[in-house]
């Protein structure tokens, strides 16, 4: 009885660390991905910046500023943004 015991004590810490490793694996997987997806992110806003400062030559203006010239011309930009670049 003592033996059969003990084999099954082995087998589910066997399974404990199975699970636990699975676990392991399943979060790694799930940092992996947002860590692309915000490197991902993070390109985009990059070369949206850079379009911002070629277009608009904001290089010399504080945050604040740029975010100020963006609202002055947010509303005309808006109203009249042809349908392909709306949002759905």
């Amino acid at each position: 009885m003592s033996e059969r015991l003990d084999i099954l004590i082995s087998q589910k810490e066997k399974l404990e660390k199975k699970i636990s490793q699975q676990d392991f694996k399943l979060r790694q997987s799930k940092y992996i991905e947002n860590s692309k997806q915000r490197k991902l992110r993070t390109r985009i806003l990059i070369q949206k910046g850079a379009l911002l400062d070629k277009y608009f030559e904001t290089e010399n203006l504080s945050v604040d500023d740029t975010e100020k010239l963006l609202k002055m011309f947010s509303d005309y930009i808006n109203e009249n943004k042809p349908k392909k670049f709306k949002k759905e």
